[in-house]
C-alpha cells in the first residue's frame, strides 16, 4: 500500500531527527549503562561496598530533597507576598526577586564563597564586629550546599507559584469565606490545590537540579560526598567502571524524581474555569507598612549583594585581600588583563563560539521536532516526544560521562566518532543539554496555532515550503528566541558537562574561573564573572530586542 505524501513527508523530517537523537542523547546513556556491566556485576558490587559510595548516594537525595524544602519556604511566601498584596516599593522587589536567575550557577558560587566564606565579606565583618579571633563559621557541609542551593533555585518556585497565582480565579476563595470557611481552611482546601501543579513543576525543577548540582558540592562540600562529584573523582581516578555504576545510579534517581513528582501532580486535578482575576490587597496598617518596608530593603539588598561584591572584587588586586574585610587595593589590571593576554582571552572565545554553535543546532532540530510533535500525526511521534525531553531527566554529569564513553575512538561501525579531546565534544554536550529547553519552548508557541491554517494555505494553493515559511515559522518565533536564549545563556555559563569533557585547548570560562580561584586569582576570576554576566544580559537584551522587531 503506498503511504500518503502527508505521512511520507512527516517520516522525511522525522528520520534525520530520530538518528540523531538516538546518537547523541539515547546511545551514550546506554553505553553507560552497559560499560556498568563489562565486569559483570563486578563494578554494582564495588559500588554497593564502597561506604563513600553509599555515602554520596544518601548524600545527594537528602540534599536534592532539602533543598526543595528550603525553596519552597522562600519561593511560596514571596509568591503571595508579591502577587496578593500592594505595598511600597512592591515592584523594586519583585524585579530584583529574579536577579538569582541571572548569575550563572558556579558565579553565584564564587559569589557567596566571597560574601559568606571564611575570608568573606560578611563573615570577617560579623567577627571584627564581635571581636573574634576566629570567624564565626565556616561555609562548608551540607547546610552549605543546601543554603547556596536554595538562594539560587528559589526563584523557580517563585515564577511557578507566581504565575499560577496570577491564574487563579479569586472569586473562588471568595466563594469559600462566603461559606464560613477560615482563612488557613481557605488556604488548604480551595488555593494550595490549584496551585499543586505550579508546585509540582518547581519542586521538579529544583530536586533534577540539585541533584546534578556539581559547582555547590565542589567548592562549599568540604569532604562530604555527593555523587556528581563523585562520578568525577572515579573518571580521575581511571575507574571508569565505578564512574558507570555511579553515573546510571544518578540517572536511576533523577527518573525515580520526575516519576514522584508527576505522581504528586497527577493525584489530584484541580482545574478552574474563570480566566484568572488575580487582585492585590493594599496594606493599610501603619505598622504593617513598616514592617513590609524593611523587609522588603532587607531582601533586596541580600539579593542584590551577591552580584555587587563579584563586581567589587573584580577591581581588587589580586593576592592583596587577604585578612581584610574589603579589599585594600584596587586595580583595572584584571580588565586589561582579559583584553590583552591572548591566553585569558582564549576561554571567552571558546565559550561564546560554542554557545552559539550549539544554539544554533538546537533551534534547526527542536523546531523540526516541536513541529513534527505538535502539528503532524505519524506513528513515532510519541517516541519523539520522550527522546527530546530524555536529556531534562538525566543530570548533566550523567550526560557527559555518557558522551565521554562513546566518543572516546573512531569506530564507524559501532557509531563511533573520536570527539573526546577535541573542541567538537563541548558542543555537542551543550546542544543535548539545550534540547528540552528549546523544544518545550517552541512546542508551547506551536500550541497556540490552529492547524487547520496549515490546511488552509495548503488548499489556497501554497507550497509545503512557503506555507512553513508564512504561516508556521511566525507562530512559532516567540517560542525560537525563548528558546535559543535559554540554551545560549544555559551554554556559555556552563559548567558540570564543562568540567568532564574540558581540555586545556577547548576550556570555557567556566573552568577558567575555576583555575583563577585555585591560584588565589580572585580579582581575575571575579572580572571573568563580571563578563559572564554581562554576556548573559547582552543575550537577553538582544533577544528582548527581536521579539520587538518581529512583534
Amino acid at each position: 500500500m503506498k503511504m500518503p505524501a502527508d505521512r511520507r513527508r512527516s517520516w522525511a523530517l522525522a528520520a534525520p531527527v530520530f538518528v540523531l537523537l538516538l546518537w547523541t542523547v539515547v546511545f551514550p546513556n546506554v553505553a553507560v549503562i552497559l560499560g556498568s556491566f563489562e565486569n559483570g556485576l563486578g563494578h554494582w558490587r564495588e559500588f554497593m561496598a564502597s561506604p563513600a559510595d553509599r555515602e554520596a548516594l544518601t548524600t545527594s537525595i537528602v540534599i536534592s530533597l532539602a533543598s526543595v524544602v528550603a525553596s519552597l519556604l522562600i519561593g511560596v511566601p514571596l509568591a503571595f507576598l508579591l502577587s496578593r498584596f500592594e505595598f511600597p516599593g512592591r515592584k523594586i522587589l519583585r524585579a530584583v526577586a529574579t536577579l538569582p536567575a541571572a548569575l550563572p550557577p558556579l558565579v553565584g558560587v564564587i559569589a557567596f564563597l566571597f560574601l559568606y566564606g571564611e575570608s568573606g565579606l560578611v563573615t570577617r565583618g560579623v567577627q571584627r564586629l564581635l571581636g573574634m579571633t576566629e570567624a564565626p563559621w565556616r561555609l562548608t557541609g551540607v547546610w552549605a550546599i543546601i543554603f547556596v542551593h536554595a538562594y539560587t533555585m528559589y526563584v523557580y518556585v517563585f515564577l511557578f507559584v507566581s504565575a499560577g497565582l496570577q491564574r487563579l480565579d479569586t472569586t473562588l476563595e471568595e466563594a469559600a469565606s462566603g461559606l464560613g470557611a477560615s482563612s488557613w481552611q481557605r488556604l488548604r482546601r480551595v488555593t494550595l490545590p490549584l496551585l499543586t501543579p505550579a508546585l509540582a513543576g518547581s519542586m521538579l525543577l529544583v530536586f533534577m537540579m540539585s541533584l546534578g548540582s556539581f559547582s555547590a558540592p565542589y567548592i562549599f562540600g568540604g569532604g562530604i560526598r555527593v555523587l556528581s562529584t563523585q562520578i568525577v573523582s572515579s573518571k580521575l581516578n581511571g575507574s571508569m567502571g565505578l564512574a558507570y555504576v555511579e553515573t546510571t545510579v544518578l540517572a536511576l534517581s533523577a527518573v525515580a524524581g520526575l516519576l514522584l513528582f508527576r505522581w504528586f501532580e497527577g493525584k489530584r486535578k484541580y482545574t478552574s474555569s474563570g480566566k484568572g482575576s488575580a487582585t492585590r490587597r493594599a496594606i493599610t496598617s501603619r505598622k504593617a507598612q513598616i514592617a513590609v518596608v524593611i523587609l522588603s530593603v532587607a531582601t533586596v539588598v541580600i539579593l542584590v549583594l551577591p552580584h555587587l561584591m563579584v563586581v567589587l572584587v573584580s577591581f581588587a588586586v589580586d593576592g592583596a585581600w587577604t585578612t581584610q574585610v574589603l579589599p585594600p587595593a584596587y586595580t583595572l589590571d584584571n580588565y586589561r588583563h582579559l583584553v590583552t593576554e591572548a591566553q585569558l582571552w582564549k576561554p571567552i572565545i571558546n565559550s561564546v563560539s560554542m554557545a552559539l554553535i550549539a544554539t544554533a543546532a538546537n533551534v534547526l532540530v527542536c523546531f523540526v521536532a516541536a513541529y513534527l510533535i505538535v502539528l503532524r500525526r505519524f506513528a513515532g511521534r510519541r517516541m519523539l516526544e520522550i527522546l527530546v525531553a530524555l536529556p531534562w531527566a538525566i543530570p548533566a554529569t550523567a550526560i557527559a560521562l555518557g558522551l565521554a564513553a562513546t566518543f572516546n575512538r573512531n569506530d564507524p561501525l559501532a557509531g563511533r566518532v573520536l570527539l573526546v579531546g577535541t573542541f567538537w565534544i563541548l558542543p555537542l554536550a551543550y546542544f543535548v543539554r539545550g534540547v528540552p529547553l528549546v523544544s518545550t519552548a517552541v512546542e508551547s508557541s506551536l500550541r497556540q496555532l490552529d492547524p487547520s491554517l496549515e490546511d488552509a494555505a495548503r488548499g489556497l494553493g501554497a507550497s509545503w515550503w512557503l506555507t512553513m515559511r508564512r504561516v508556521i515559522l511566525p507562530a512559532a518565533r516567540p517560542g525560537l528566541i525563548a528558546g535559543a536564549l535559554l540554551a545560549a545563556v544555559t551554554a556559555v555559563g556552563e559548567f558540570v558537562a564543562s568540567v568532564v569533557l574540558y581540555t586545556h585547548a577547548n576550556r570555557p570560562i567556566s573552568i577558567e574561573i575555576l583555575a583563577q580561584l585555585r591560584a588565589l586569582a580572585f580579582g581575575t576570576a571575579a572580572a571573568y564573572s563580571v563578563l559572564l554576566i554581562v554576556l548573559v544580559l547582552i543575550m537577553t537584551l538582544t533577544a528582548r530586542g527581536l521579539e520587538d522587531r518581529m512583534a
